[in-house]
């Protein structure tokens, strides 16, 4: 146990003498979580907006108006024909272009029915998907009041009958998507600064020459392996607290669930990381070689987690290999227990694997870490 001790201490002592290494450690960590938390988000604002008005009543600019009313549109122009909107989007100039026909109040009136024409710059599907939902609600909404506005004295008798919807949010009442991704991104910081710091811990001994000596010497394999990976786990779980109570202090994000159990289930899965990156340095001599590794493999792990696209929307195939990823069950179990109070034995299954998991790497990482004396 006493050489144990030695090496954490050892291990302590090099990460804070490194000045160049605290602020990657400590700084750029929180600096990404305020940062990425405000810039990913697919919430879509400041959409140009442009109109062709070929109707040019009353009615028409109470349709234009909504859409300036909006807190999602910047309406930019009233374009005269339609190529120039086709060009101007063309350009980028504009996002959406929404076309009033001719007639638009009169047909309205007459034949209780019309359409409109809307364009969406359609480059990025997603944005265009979220800009169609916008559009839809405000034209659906404008439908509805129009209804009442409309109406001919001959029929002020027929009550127009509309269906009122009262949703209920749970987890996220304010429907704030920093609520949904700060958590994620916590997971984030997490995973890369224990992987990669592990990863090149050991590789970092390699080329220094230091690891050679301490082979010869008499510590035990376990003991060489316990003391350097520890200051890492301390390292990681530190970041964690950091990081809710910037969560909490910053992005005002709930936390509805048990704090330690989020402990638990963190110690664990820091295991896991810290197991993938000794397993990594085991079979790299520089570096270099480590951060490359580790980083190929994060940024995998990653886009399948579930952090910013959702899993049902992936191919049965990508799927089936989220199954074998550790970070997909610290996002989940990160939401579930922050935002849903979620308890031990809604978290158990993600806890087994993420065990199961650990132990796994850890075991693989020991038996590829070959002690020369």
């Amino acid at each position: 146990m006493k050489t144990i001790l030695y090496i954490i201490q050892k291990e302590f002592k090099q990460i804070f003498r490194n000045k160049g290494m605290l602020p990657i450690i400590f700084v750029l960590p929180l600096l990404q979580l305020v940062i990425l938390s405000n810039a990913a988000t697919f919430e879509v604002k400041n959409i140009k907006f442009g109109y062709i008005d070929n109707d040019h009543t009353s009615t028409s600019r109470a349709l234009v108006e909504r859409f300036n009313a909006s807190t999602y549109f910047d309406v930019l122009t009233d374009f005269p024909s339609e190529a120039l909107s086709s060009s101007a989007m063309l350009k980028g100039e504009v996002d959406v272009v929404l076309e009033i026909p001719q007639y638009f109040e009169r047909d309205l009136q007459n034949e209780k029915h019309n359409r409109l024409g809307v364009t969406i710059n359609a480059i990025d599907g997603a944005a265009a998907g979220v800009m169609n939902v916008y559009v839809s609600q405000i034209i659906q909404r404008f439908n509805q009041q129009i209804k009442v506005d409309l109406l001919q004295p001959s029929d002020k008798h027929v009550q127009a009958s509309n269906i009122d919807t009262i949703p209920l949010f749970w987890y996220n009442e304010t429907l704030n998507y920093k609520t949904f991704m700060v958590p994620g991104i916590l997971v984030l910081l997490v995973t890369m600064i224990t992987l990669f710091l592990s990863g090149m811990n050991i590789v970092r001994e390699k080329e220094i020459g230091t690891l050679e000596q301490i082979n010869v010497t008499p510590i035990k394999k376990s003991q060489f392996i316990i003391g350097k990976l520890f200051p890492f786990w301390v390292l990681g779980m530190g970041l964690l607290t950091i990081g809710l109570i910037i969560a909490k202090l910053i992005f005002d994000v709930p936390m509805v669930g048990s704090l330690p159990l989020m402990y638990v289930y963190t110690s664990i899965y820091i295991l896991v990381v810290l197991g993938i990156g000794l397993f990594i340095s085991n079979f790299t001599e520089t570096q270099q070689q480590a951060m490359f590794i580790a980083w190929f493999f994060t940024v995998i792990f990653i886009l399948m987690s579930g952090l910013f696209t959702p899993i049902e929307s992936m191919p049965e195939w990508a799927q089936i290999i989220t199954e074998f990823n550790p970070i997909k069950y610290f996002v989940e179990v990160m939401r579930m227990v922050m935002l849903k109070g979620s308890g031990f034995m809604d978290i158990l299954p993600q806890l087994s694997k993420t065990l199961l998991y650990a132990l796994i790497m850890n075991g693989l990482a020991v038996w590829s870490y070959k002690k020369t004396t």
